[in-house]
């Protein structure tokens, strides 16, 4: 993580793992035991919260995202296995549907540490700016 969730507090944690496990605001707020408005307001206005959930977030989804691209070897092992079956539609159309989200996952990674970059430079683009 970038450093931010050091000054969150123990309901903001747990506001980040609901907000991970529930279906919705609503629900991730009454899991964290705080309001709902609350949990919208860190979200709108809490830099350091926002951050921290965003990072927490990827963390969550790269290693999905990992164990997706894993079973990608097995998805190709299907279609090989498949290309002269009688009836392989179904196992196919699974095994197409793996590799099409292997493959959003490491494009998605791939402009994430684009953007990520891009941060980067403008961060240090606006303190040399403040400095000058």
């Amino acid at each position: 993580m970038s450093g931010s969730s050091d000054s969150l507090t123990p309901r903001q944690h747990a506001a980040i793992a609901a907000l991970l496990t529930e279906r919705n605001h609503a629900k991730a707020a009454k899991k964290a035991k705080v309001a709902e408005q609350t949990l919208r307001r860190w979200l709108a206005t809490d830099r350091a919260f926002v951050a921290a959930y965003r990072d927490t977030r990827r963390t969550v989804m790269d290693a999905v995202i990992g164990n997706l691209q894993q079973t990608a070897a097995k998805a190709v092992a299907a279609l090989e296995r498949n290309l002269t079956c009688g009836r392989p539609g179904d196992e196919i159309r699974a095994a197409l549907g793996v590799l099409v989200h292997a493959s959003r996952g490491l494009e998605v990674g791939d402009l994430l540490e684009r953007v990520e970059e891009l941060e980067r430079l403008l961060m240090k683009e606006e303190a040399d700016a403040t400095q000058a």
